[in-house]
């Protein structure tokens, strides 16, 4: 029964982050010239169910129920293999230690997992938007990219990718690691209860976004099919920026803020309860 729970529990994070990852999208690959198509998320989602259905707000769906458990597996594997170097005799991290361990963790899922994904994700968000869509599903909509473009076509704005996941996990784990340590006081060994991980996690996400949307912003418009428009990471960012003002790098805070806090939290409290019955079973 537990594990028929922990699916279905993967299987309405997925579709509810589906749900706000196009409505920010929608919201972030917007510039000026496009006169505010959206003017905020209540009227981008009602335009888009009036244009496309209520499957347009579920495009790439296909794409985050492959690429989820690929990316947390790299994610929390690579953070606990950091760890295990980093940590100190009593069994926890130092400040620093603990932005170490997440930087690296982000860089590992954006080289190996993330950038592939979420460049296809965005592509076939965008594509559904165009006069004429024309990818009809996920793997042909990969074999089209891969033919028109090469490899290099899934791994567009990888330098940004790095730069978001890597402070993203920095800042997660960051403060995961030292609400943890604060909960437990001197019993290092004491486990967390599963809502409060929850709790701890819904902080770490907030975080989060408000530390690196700007990034977020450049990221998507590097992996969008107006990404021919920039010459690379940084003049994405100055031509935002000169065309737009700063407030454009905090486009879709509040979209990616519901998706991300509730993400972040149901991610920790599932590997949290993994963990603990993992260590239980085979003790290292």
């Amino acid at each position: 029964m537990r594990k028929v729970g922990t699916a279905f529990v993967l299987m309405r994070k997925t579709y509810f982050c589906s749900f706000r990852e196009t409505i920010k999208i929608r919201f972030l690959q917007q510039d000026n010239s496009q006169d505010c198509r959206y003017t905020g998320p209540v009227n981008c989602v009602t335009k888009t169910v009036k244009e496309y259905g209520v499957r347009g707000l579920y495009r790439g769906l296909s794409v985050l129920l492959y690429g989820s458990i690929p990316k947390s597996a790299v994610r929390f594997g690579s953070f606990e293999e950091f760890k295990k170097r980093m940590v100190g005799t009593d069994g926890t991290l130092n400040g620093h230690q603990r932005l170490i361990c997440g930087l690296g963790a982000g860089i590992s899922e954006a080289i190996f997992a993330v950038t592939p994904m979420e460049t296809v994700k965005v592509k076939f968000i965008n594509d559904q938007t165009s006069a004429n869509p024309k990818y009809r599903g996920f793997f042909h909509g990969v074999r089209c990219i891969v033919a028109e473009q090469g490899i290099r076509g899934v791994y567009q704005g990888l330098t940004a990718t790095m730069m978001k996941q890597g402070s993203n996990q920095a800042i997660r784990f960051f403060v995961m690691e030292t609400l943890k340590d604060w909960y437990r006081g001197d019993d290092k060994q004491m486990k967390v209860p599963t809502l409060v991980t929850g709790a701890f996690g819904a902080i770490a996400g907030t975080a989060s976004v408000y530390g690196n949307t700007p990034i977020d912003v450049i990221k998507t418009r590097m992996q969008g099919l107006d990404a021919h428009k920039y010459k690379n990471t940084w003049d994405c960012a100055v031509q935002i920026m000169k065309h737009e003002g700063p407030r454009a790098f905090y486009k879709g805070t509040v979209p990616r803020l519901s998706r991300v806090t509730l993400d972040v939290a149901i991610t920790f409290m599932i590997y949290d309860s993994f963990m603990h019955f993992f260590n239980t079973v085979w003790k290292t």
